[in-house]
């Protein structure tokens, strides 16, 4: 489904992002029971996760932890008095007939979150601001492959924790919400709450997307689009329900609020369930959990244990690497390449950041991107990568040259740049008088070229500074070349 630019311009996209973050706690939420992933169906369930009669929830107070240092890096404000509550509705996978969230009094109130929208010197960066962040159990999952016309029930999920983020419905396209939905999913590896592995639930999005007639104040009316587990799909869901809306409306159709699926299949969204209120819920506070407290003492504790924040970290790179906006942002997409190239500029010292920012974010990550291997799998250490950096700041390899020589550490583990260069004979030539002599020989074996340059022709110097490089087995400065070669044709 597509619609026309014409079309788009007079509506307005609103989208609000809910988000399900899986805790990286080795118990459930109200028990004992192990949350790790891919165990077999029903064995980590225990008494509680399935509300056997007389069993007691007990709060696990890593959760706490967790969501108190989320609220900490979103500039949230951390409750001092939470309460969890009952949310009943039936459905198979949910064994006690209601889940244990939070709803009038959620652990973490507010907050904000900087996204980054376009690339290089179109870069901008646009705010969201978060409603809330509450504690909750996940449910169970129900299974309806391999069983005959039948479904299956595992119940392993049912207790794991997890923290449901919600943003205000700042958003007003896809691409901004994929960024929104990118920069949370960075924050919460970042900050150690959460795995983030979408493939295996342990964090989703729920996109809530409506639209209005360009000027108009009140939203229209929503539609949720559940479970999204890629980025890709997200935008895909979005896109495909933008124009679905605008078309309905456009045809004197009504909106109904719904709750969808998007199909991956069919890149289509479709109605599962009209969207229930808070009210159908049935909320009320959980008479087993007393209220949380939490006290200041607790928030500062981990305030203190908190590692620097993304944005802290861009704006230092920024300062003291004296880097792009564009780079700073790119190297700081994740807690593991920003430590990286850190490791490696302190190797290849503070003058050579912004080559070694260039071979993080472009050679490296190349590479890595074309073996499916993450950076913490990188053959080639930041050690490695910085002693190389090294070695092109001070001259003695080229561009060029560097490039074998990254290959050669890619392939040979641990050698270092400078076992390769003296091995391999690789040191850049330097010498002008040396490179005088073979550039002389260049020009006097190339007559035909001379003369096309002579008569105008840019394209003959070029040939002969390959002829140059060529005649050094790449290793001569191809500045100095250039340099050298000029002077001798202008004389």
């Amino acid at each position: 489904m597509t619609g026309g630019h014409e079309t788009m311009s007079k509506w307005e996209v609103v989208i609000g992002i809910e988000t399900h973050a899986q805790l990286a706690t080795n118990s459930k939420i109200f028990s004992g029971s192990s949350t790790d992933f891919g165990a077999a169906p029903n064995v980590q369930a225990n008494a509680v996760d399935i509300a056997l009669p007389g069993v007691l929830p007990v709060l696990n107070k890593g959760a706490v932890e967790c969501a108190i240092r989320f609220g900490l890096a979103v500039d949230g404000e951390v409750a001092a008095k939470s309460v969890f509550a009952r949310k009943n509705y039936f459905y198979p996978d949910l064994p006690k007939g209601y889940q244990i969230s939070q709803y009038e009094l959620p652990v973490i109130v507010g907050g904000r979150l900087a996204i980054q929208l376009g690339q290089g010197d179109s870069l901008s960066e646009k705010v969201i601001t978060l409603t809330r962040a509450h504690l909750e159990e996940d449910a169970g999952k129900s299974l309806h492959e391999d069983f005959h016309g039948k479904s299956g029930i595992d119940l392993n999920r049912a207790g794991t924790p997890l923290l449901e983020i919600v943003s205000e419905p700042d958003m007003r396209s896809s691409a901004e919400a994929v960024a929104y939905a990118k920069a949370l999913h960075a924050l919460v590896r970042w900050i150690g709450i959460c795995d983030g592995n979408m493939q295996e639930g342990s964090f989703r999005c729920d996109a809530n997307v409506s639209v209005r007639p360009v000027g108009q104040q009140k939203l229209g009316t929503r539609r949720e689009i559940k479970n999204l587990n890629s980025f890709r799909f997200m935008q895909q869901a979005i896109d495909y329900e933008v124009q679905w809306q605008i078309a309905e409306i456009e045809e004197g159709r009504s909106i109904q609020q719904a709750t969808v699926l998007f199909d991956a299949g069919t890149g289509a969204t479709s109605a599962m369930r009209s969207k229930e209120d808070a009210h159908d819920y049935r909320y009320f506070p959980d008479p087993d959990l007393l209220p949380l407290l939490i006290d200041r003492d607790w928030v500062e504790r981990t305030r203190a244990s908190m590692p620097e924040l993304p944005v802290a970290k861009r704006d230092r790179f920024v300062a003291q690497y004296s880097l792009s906006s564009y780079d700073a942002t790119t190297l700081t997409a994740s807690r593991e390449v920003a430590g990286y190239f850190e490791e490696a500029v302190a190797v290849g010292g503070i003058g050579s950041a912004k080559i070694c920012a260039n071979w993080v974010t472009v050679d490296l990550a190349a590479r890595l991107n074309k073996e499916g291997r993450e950076i913490g799998e990188s053959p080639v250490s930041p050690h490695q990568l910085g002693g190389l950096v090294a070695r092109i700041a001070d001259k003695t390899v080229s561009n060029n040259i560097a490039k074998k020589v990254f290959e050669s550490l890619w392939s040979d583990e641990g050698k270092t740049a400078d076992d390769i260069i003296e091995q391999h004979g690789l040191k850049q030539i330097t010498d002008s008088s040396a490179i005088e002599v073979l550039i002389n020989g260049v020009l006097a074996a190339n007559a035909s070229m001379v003369a096309e340059f002579k008569a105008g022709k840019e394209k003959a110097f070029n040939a002969l500074v390959g002829q140059a490089m060529k005649a050094t087995k790449g290793k001569a400065n191809p500045q100095q070349v250039n340099e050298l070669l000029r002077k001798k044709l202008g004389e």
